[in-house]
């Protein structure tokens, strides 16, 4: 049965850090496409990062590029979201996605109907 779990979300104030980590069980990670979405309240999901476990390509959204790293392990079938200079409009539940299909294109940010398997969520809150 394919899982994953995310976890290290939390309370933290505003310009701080947190790390996010998405751990995969029943399947490998050797050439899937891993996604972060997030959904704060009465907003739509939207993609925020993704990365290639084949080959490492990253994609960021504007909105936390420059602050936030998308990072895979393979070896710990986890993949980790550094998130810096956080800021209260981060405030969100963080989900991470997997999908074996998809791949990932510079510039081409992810989307939920490409991703088949995910996580329960994680959240994210940003005090200002």
């Amino acid at each position: 049965e394919v899982q994953l779990v995310e976890s290290g979300g939390g309370l933290v104030q505003a310009g701080g850090s947190l790390r996010l980590s998405c751990s995969a069980s029943g399947f490998t990670f050797d050439d899937y496409a891993i996604g972060w979405f997030r959904q704060a309240p009465g907003k739509e999901r939207e993609g925020v990062s993704c990365i290639s476990s084949s080959d490492g390509r990253t994609y960021y959204a504007d909105s936390v590029k420059g602050r936030f790293t998308i990072s895979s392990d393979n070896a710990k079938n986890t993949v980790y979201l550094q998130m810096n200079s956080l800021k209260p409009e981060d405030t969100a539940v963080y989900y991470c996605a997997a999908d074996p299909l998809t791949k990932v294109v510079a510039g081409r940010p992810p989307y939920e109907y490409e991703y088949d398997y995910w996580g329960q969520g994680t959240q994210v809150t940003v005090s200002s």
